[in-house]
């Protein structure tokens, strides 16, 4: 039977009510639900129906995690709680907690996520999500990439291209102030992709990867709406783009060094290992082990790529800024340098002149600790699982573990910013604060190349205190935190820039 236009409105008219009341009592339920899983640690009271406090966290991120932190202090725990589009999560500002998690990482515990909507962005072959055996295999097969022999090539080509890209930006006149977020940024990426993939990656092929490095980006801080014309829908296509770019210099490096050709960049050195490993056992290539495939290698290299891109671009940015503001450390640093690389040698600095700046090492090590850039490092509950003695984590929570927090518990004066800490014998606090120096992660799941990111810091601040004059333009709340998605001053660093020497170095790999 058809009903009229008026039947219809009677018909809803009717019904209203009951639907009113039935959303009135999901959205009670919901709160009811939040308030049990929250219990006694602090967080808001009351939240938002589903989307929690998505708004507060995309609108100021600094001020959403700067209030949950300050609700953690609250707790003698050091835990805070919130809920953000469907999900409980919790904080855990406090070291000794932020240490519980990262030993736990297991399929009876918690999940290492790396983005609360991880899966989705990241695909589902993503290093981070495996456990015990699998994963440490996987580990195993990656560290020929980090060996003395790869780092070294790796700081010659970082070296070139940081040298590329000083020269570039002193070009436009020391008169003219510059944001350097955006120059830090291309220059990362170029590093990256020369060191990771070197030249499998044509002109063409890098400009696409800018591209949609900067599509996956914008995703990451991106409501997670997985629909046409959303960031992040743009972002995980992307994310298949570079994974599939990835794969085609695996495939291009794996017939190079099934010819014997001397590895360039960490493509190589992965399938230098590989086929070695093949010819010892006597297994074809194409019957792999597991996360062995060229496409499930391609997938790996990109998350060397996001871990490597935008926590290094933030603390370059870093470097630049607590150099400019402290002139007594910038000294000592030049002084070191140039007592140890001569600019007119025209020589790439030496993997043992990079061991042997050990106060520029120590300046870089408290560049990461004072402002840690991979502030939060998102874990997933797989069960309840008992945090403490009086709060057990539900499952299915989303836990913070905060580097960031943990870096200001225990050192002396953790406000200021302090090389010497690092530096002077007699204080020695990275051995004695070391549970507190979470900046890389710890367990199983820690950065597997630490070593990397703090050689290209410290290279970067030796080249850039040695070779660049640099002034910066402050204005206030310039210093202040602003994500994206890791942390970078508010102002983008802006800064003057001139050259310093009286000619760059002529540089090369011959």
């Amino acid at each position: 039977m058809k009903l009229s236009l008026p039947e219809i409105w009677v018909a809803l008219k009717l019904a209203a009510p009951y639907v009113a009341t039935f959303l009135a009592f999901l959205l009670i339920l919901e709160q009811i639900l939040y308030l049990k899983k929250k219990s006694h640690i602090p967080g808001p009271t009351i939240v938002v129906p589903f989307l929690g406090n998505v708004i507060n966290l995309v609108r100021d991120p600094a001020k959403f995690w700067d209030d949950q932190a300050d609700y953690a202090k609250l707790s003698p725990l050091g835990i805070s709680a919130n809920y953000i589009i469907g999900k409980f999560i919790i904080l855990t500002r406090d070291s000794e907690m932020s240490h519980k998690i990262f030993a736990n990482v297991r399929p009876d515990a918690f999940q290492l996520i790396g983005h609360p909507f991880g899966k989705k962005l990241f695909g589902e072959h993503n290093m981070i999500y495996l456990y015990g055996q699998e994963h440490k295999d996987l580990r195993r097969r990656m560290a020929p990439n980090f060996t003395p022999k790869a780092l070294a090539t790796y700081t010659d080509i970082q070296q070139l291209v940081i040298l590329k890209h000083l020269i570039r930006w002193t070009e436009t006149g020391s008169n003219i102030p510059v944001k350097l977020r955006l120059l830090v940024r291309e220059m990362n990426l170029e590093t990256s992709q020369n060191v990771f993939a070197g030249s499998y990656l044509d002109k063409e092929a890098r400009q696409r990867f800018k591209v949609d490095y900067n599509y996956f980006n914008l995703g990451v801080i991106a409501l997670p709406i997985d629909l046409p014309g959303f960031a992040f829908r743009r972002a995980r296509l992307a994310v298949d783009r570079l994974v599939g770019a990835l794969t085609n210099c695996v495939e291009q490096s794996k017939k190079k060094m099934l010819a014997d050709e001397e590895p360039k960049c960490l493509v190589d050195y992965w399938m230098q290992d590989m086929v070695r490993e093949e010819r010892e056992s006597d297994t074809p290539l194409e019957f792999q082990p597991p996360n062995c495939s060229n496409r499930e290698i391609g997938a790996h290299v990109f998350d060397f790529l996001f871990a490597a891109q935008d926590a290094s671009t933030s603390s370059l940015l870093w470097a630049v800024t607590l150099l400019d503001s402290h002139p007594d450390v910038l000294m000592k640093v030049r002084k070191e340098v140039e007592t140890i690389w001569k600019v007119d040698s025209n020589t790439l600095i030496t993997q043992d002149q990079l061991a042997s700046m050990k106060y520029t090492q120590a300046v870089a090590r408290e560049v990461v600790r004072y402002r840690a850039p991979a502030t939060l490092v998102p874990h997933l509950a797989r069960e309840d699982f008992q945090l403490t003695e009086k709060y057990i984590v539900p499952k299915g929570t989303i836990v913070f573990p905060s580097p960031y927090e943990s870096s200001f518990q225990g050192f002396t004066n953790p406000e200021n910013f302090d090389p010497d800490r690092f530096f002077l014998e007699e204080r020695r606090e990275d051995q004695l604060y070391r549970r507190n120096y979470l900046v890389f992660g710890a367990g199983g799941h820690q950065c597997v190349g630490q070593r990397y990111a703090l050689n290209l810091l410290v290279l970067f601040i030796a080249m850039f205190s040695t070779l660049i004059e640099f002034k910066r333009h402050r204005t206030d709340g310039c210093d202040d935190l602003a994500f994206c998605p890791t942390i970078c001053p508010k102002d983008d660093c802006l800064v003057s820039l001139s050259r310093r020497c009286a000619k760059f170095p002529s540089l090369s790999l011959d």
